[in-house]
Parts: C-alpha cells; sequence; structure tokens
C-alpha cells in the first residue's frame, strides 16, 4: 500500500505564492517520478511538472519560470513552489509518484486526493 498525502493549497491573490507538499508513505521499495498535475474547473488534468529520479524536470509552458519542482528524497517529499499565481493557475492540484512497492515488484502510479488552489483576481 501507498499513501500519498498532500498540503499548501488555499486561497491567494494574484502574483502571490503557495507551496504544496506531498508526502509519500508505504511498502516503498523505489520513488521515480514525482508530479503534479492540475484540474481547473470543467477541464481536464494535465500535467504541470515532472521530476525525474535522474533530477531532470520539466513543465508546462504555461507555468514555466514561475512554478519549481523539487524533491526530498530522504523524505519522501515532492514540492511545488508556486509564484507570481494568476486566477488561471486555480484548479485542483494532484501529486503523482511512481513506485516499486515491496508487493508489486513492478512500477505503479499513484495518485494524492488533491488540494484547492484558488487564485482571485
Amino acid at each position: 500500500q501507498v499513501s500519498l498525502v498532500e498540503s499548501g493549497g488555499g486561497l491567494v491573490q494574484a502574483g502571490g505564492s503557495l507551496r504544496l507538499s506531498c508526502i509519500v508513505s508505504g511498502s516503498i521499495i523505489s520513488i521515480y517520478d514525482m508530479a503534479w498535475y492540475r484540474q481547473p474547473p470543467g477541464k481536464q488534468r494535465e500535467l504541470v511538472a515532472r521530476s525525474m529520479s535522474d533530477g531532470t524536470t520539466n513543465y508546462s509552458d504555461s507555468v514555466k519560470g514561475r512554478f519549481t519542482i523539487s524533491r526530498d528524497s530522504a523524505e519522501n517529499t515532492v514540492y511545488l513552489q508556486m509564484n507570481s499565481l494568476k486566477p488561471e493557475d486555480t484548479a485542483v492540484y494532484y501529486c503523482n509518484v511512481q513506485v516499486v512497492l515491496t508487493t508489486t515488484r513492478y512500477k505503479t502510479s499513484h495518485w494524492g486526493q488533491g488540494t484547492q488552489v484558488t487564485v482571485s483576481s
């Protein structure tokens, strides 16, 4: 079993900042990709940022230069620092990780419960 607990969402004015956290726990052998997705109201879920186990990161064009993804491998935690927030960043943000568990021995994908980010104009 694996658990993803997200925190850090909330209401912020345009131009403000928030930092999201996602703590991963469970019977984990290895963590590979760690990513943040978001789902705006009435729209499909989309990739925001990804951190791969080799240190590579990538971002959607809409957040490049404003958001930063980072990970603490010792704490099995991934962060998303969001600066210069815009009303169009309003969405439910989800953490996603790819892990190998002791029970499966192969890579599986897992989602957090989501955290609401609302940016007012």
